[in-house]
């Protein structure tokens, strides 16, 4: 995966494309997350992207950056299929790692908060 299609991938979009982003991400984090947070290596810092991504007060542009990100780690369809396990998310690990380094700084220790506590209640569940 090159870095012309990871900086396709991660362009934040107008308000309206956003809101189309959110309202996926919100729909399909969770089950995604749970079937990869194995396979993720920095699962906290993702679910912390998650908070920081709805959160109304990170600047729009991160947010859109965020959105885009999140939303190709929860599409089915991607460049490598997530159902080979972890080889099916390194493509997901390429973009989130470029994205978390693009908005570095603007996850805050409240994302981070949320992000423990939501990842006990996950690990509780199981």
């Amino acid at each position: 995966m090159d870095d012309v299609k990871i900086g396709e991938i991660l362009l934040p979009g107008d308000e309206a494309k956003q809101e189309r982003q959110e309202k996926t991400v919100l729909k399909k984090f969770w089950p995604t997350m749970k079937k990869a947070i194995r396979h993720v290596p920095f699962s906290r810092d993702v679910v912390a992207a998650f908070y920081c991504a709805t959160d109304r007060n990170t600047p729009l542009r991160v947010r859109g950056i965020l959105l885009a990100a999140l939303g190709y780690f929860v599409m089915p369809i991607d460049a490598i299929p997530d159902m080979l396990a972890f080889v099916g998310f390194t493509d997901d690990i390429a973009v989130l790692t470029t994205a978390l380094a693009l908005i570095n700084g603007h996850i805050k220790d409240a994302h981070y908060d949320a992000a423990d506590l939501a990842l006990a209640d996950k690990v509780e569940a199981e």
